[in-house]
């Protein structure tokens, strides 16, 4: 049966790879991405893939949360009813450092702007709907001063705190779900694949990226994904785990959770006269 799929950070890397997996399984596919250019682009190579492909595409900056609230806007208006959204896009390294509300853009894409889209969307999902988030094996206790960007981190501090706080909330909004409402998931799809992102972190290749997309279709489509609803996977040992101790305090995770509506609540109301 056929699943409408949004997946952000769809033109390169592991999304790009998921985007391919799924369209070649006749699924209808919504790539995001940061730039027209790029996504046009590979609009182009997916529907190359079969004549009968279905793809659509949205266009923003998840660095900005103005660009967030019309990415938000435009799948409400334009985007049928999903049934998977996959929280894929994610930043290590980058020169400009700071994005919306002079926050850290380690914190805004891998944390904040995922968890803005993932609660405008739920009421969208069909029943018995998945958002499953790339979290990572690299995760690190949350300082709330670079949450809210008033400490500065190096970039491998950024992103593991980043992607614990992705892991926290996943597993806070997750367990609020019933039965009949959609399952939310984090996933380490694999460490070190040889996506753009580790290449530029590590200066290495990295691993077959198609052993990260697989993880993510099964995540987003496979009976062993169907009550994982608040779940931590980790690919690496290829099965569900313990996350980091702190996505299991729930002291934490409700600051962690309250410091982020916060941010997004001064963003909306402050930065963009909302």
């Amino acid at each position: 049966m056929e699943k409408v799929i949004l997946i952000t950070g769809a033109t390169d890397g592991i999304g790009f790879e998921t985007a391919q997996m799924l369209v070649k399984q006749n699924h209808y596919v919504i790539i995001h991405g940061r730039s027209s250019e790029k996504v046009n682009a590979v609009l182009d190579k997916l529907k190359a893939l079969t004549p009968s492909a279905k793809v659509d595409s949205i266009v923003a900056d998840l660095s900005d949360l103005s660009s967030v609230k019309q990415m938000i806007k435009e799948i409400n208006d334009r985007i049928e009813p999903l049934d998977v959204l996959i929280n894929n896009a994610g930043v290590y390294t980058t020169s400009i450092t700071k994005g919306s509300g002079n926050l850290d853009v380690r914190f805004l894409v891998n944390t904040i702007a995922p968890y803005m889209l993932s609660k405008a969307v739920l009421p969208k999902l069909k029943p018995k709907g998945r958002i499953v988030n790339l979290s990572s094996a690299a995760q690190a206790a949350v300082n709330l001063s670079a949450l809210e960007g008033t400490l500065s981190l190096n970039d491998s501090d950024a992103y593991a705190q980043s992607k614990l706080a992705l892991t926290m909330w996943s597993r806070a909004l997750g367990l609020q779900q019933n039965e009949t409402s959609p399952v939310v998931v984090s996933v380490n799809p694999k460490s070190f694949l040889g996506s753009k992102m580790v290449k530029e972190a590590y200066g290495m290749n990295g691993g077959d990226l198609s052993l990260g997309a697989d993880i993510l279709v099964r995540a987003a489509l496979s009976d062993e994904f169907s009550n994982a609803r608040g779940l931590y996977y980790d690919n690496d040992i290829e099965h569900f785990a313990q996350p980091h101790s702190d996505a299991l305090n729930d002291e934490k995770v409700k600051q962690v959770i309250a410091k982020i509506e916060e941010i997004i609540d001064y963003v909306m109301r402050i930065q963009l006269d909302i």
